[in-house]
């Protein structure tokens, strides 16, 4: 018989990926395959606390600054974008995550992942909405880039994930089967997106953050980490 992975349950119902099934499997990078807590800190505390000794004003003065702005953008492409927030805020961005840097964590059970992965021919590929700035400094602290048969930034193609002509560019550029791709993120709307898009396995991570609870996103199945989906590699007994 084969081997299949069990991902867990959704609306109590046991669910398992046939990984002969899958031939490409499509990965988020902030809350999926590294620790969102990095990015929750930089735009919610430390952004805010340089802003705050910039314009001499209180940490919390700083923040009710920042946090509207932030959520006008929310899910748009300039959300992620590291140039329009260096304009906005006329501060280096990318000098100032690297200030923070030690922050960037590989989430538990990642390289495992990609590791059986790449051993048992999967076609690995970032699909990410993270700035190419940003991506060349997680990369260098959290080296997970030779793992990838590519890496696609939403930039290059002037759409967030959460916008079907991210989708539509990607599946012609990879010529992908969506029957045969997986897809994980832990963006509820990302993921909506992704569906909308007929991609035909997608799987919600609900604990993005070392330092927040897990959360279940509805209408998904949900992993907390990798270890669920383990192992890829199926063996006929």
């Amino acid at each position: 018989m084969v081997l299949m992975a069990r991902l867990g349950e959704e609306n109590n119902e046991q669910s398992i990926i046939d990984w002969q099934k899958i031939d490409t499997i499509l990965l988020d990078l902030d809350g999926t395959l590294l620790d969102l807590n990095f990015d929750l800190h930089f735009w919610l505390e430390y952004l805010p606390l340089v802003y705050s000794e910039k314009h001499n004003i209180s940490h919390q003065e700083a923040k009710n600054i920042i946090r509207p702005m932030l959520n006008a953008e929310m899910g748009k492409l300039s959300w992620y974008c590291l140039d329009y927030w260096q304009d906005k805020f006329d501060m280096d961005i990318i000098q100032l995550k690297q200030n923070i840097s030690h922050l960037i964590q590989v989430l538990p059970h990642v390289e495992e992942f990609l590791k059986q992965a790449k051993i048992n021919n999967k076609k690995v590929i970032l699909a990410t909405n993270a700035h190419r700035k940003t991506i060349k400094l997680k990369m260098s602290i959290a080296p997970l880039e030779g793992y990838f048969d590519d890496i696609i930034s939403s930039h290059d193609y002037g759409f967030a994930k959460q916008e079907q002509g991210f989708w539509s560019q990607l599946v012609a550029e990879l010529n992908l089967n969506k029957e045969r791709t997986i897809f994980f993120d832990d963006s509820l709307d990302v993921l909506k997106s992704a569906r909308q898009s007929e991609i035909k396995h997608i799987v919600a991570i609900s604990k993005p953050s070392s330092q927040k609870k897990s959360k279940t996103l509805p209408g998904f199945v949900n992993i907390v980490d990798f270890s669920e989906i383990l192992p890829i590699k199926m063996a006929t007994l």
